[in-house]
């Protein structure tokens, strides 16, 4: 037991090493759902859902069957996954066949051959961030152990994501204030303005088209780089 226990935990840190070392979202996203294939016993399929708007989004999904799960939910606006991403907790449903919970979710999820679940928010301090879902083909597949070792991946997870996520949001910010700079520099060296107006200028073309500012600088620049053959 022992010896287990210490395999676990290195493979726990050695998952949690990758995690922290992907700089990117989707990479991060995707380490996270095959880690969990392959350290959570009893698991057959896996995915993490995202709130984006009114709609839960399958990403990184192992099968198909994890996406089909994801747009019931978004459907129904309703089922476990959506419930641990509403309530912080771990959802653990051994049967599907007989939970009365979400009684549409739970039939079509049989009818799929899915038949235990188990779901983990995946969220550090205010910030909610996705379920981590976890799927078997056969009831009573999750045991104890599976939802003690889900729930450290979850907390390894949750704070992984949040950094990749940060990561992400400075180099888009990054990207955004070049290409106005770009945008920018060409109005006021084509138009004789200054840098405010030429900001101004972008800033009420991006209201008027009800198009995101950093969409029209992007347009503009494109429609330079064309006119001079780049």
């Amino acid at each position: 037991m022992v010896d287990l226990e210490l395999q676990l935990a290195r493979t726990l840190g050695d998952l949690a090493v990758q995690m922290q070392a992907q700089q990117d979202t989707a990479e991060t996203l995707r380490t996270i759902a095959e880690g969990a294939a392959h350290i959570v016993p009893g698991v057959r399929w896996a995915g993490i859902s995202r709130i984006q708007g009114h709609k839960v989004v399958a990403e990184v999904p192992s099968d198909p069957i994890v996406a089909q799960l994801d747009d019931l939910q978004s459907e129904l606006r309703d089922g476990p996954c959506t419930t641990a991403l509403r309530d912080h907790h771990t959802v653990h449903i051994p049967d599907l066949s007989t939970e009365t919970r979400w009684p549409q979710f739970c039939r079509r999820a049989v009818e799929l051959g899915v038949r235990s679940l188990l779901s983990f928010q995946l969220f550090v301090r205010s910030e909610n961030l996705g379920a981590l879902n976890l799927y078997a083909g056969e009831a009573g597949a999750f045991s104890e152990d599976s939802i003690d070792i889900g729930t450290i991946l979850a907390q390894h997870a949750a704070v992984a994501l949040m950094g990749s996520t940060a990561a992400t949001q400075f180099h888009t910010a990054l990207s955004s204030r070049d290409i106005i700079g770009q945008a920018k520099g060409m109005l006021m060296q084509r138009d004789n303005l200054t840098d405010l107006q030429a900001f101004a200028l972008l800033t009420r073309a991006s209201q008027q088209t009800n198009v995101k500012l950093v969409d029209v600088a992007r347009w503009l620049v494109a429609e330079h780089d064309k006119r001079v053959g780049r």
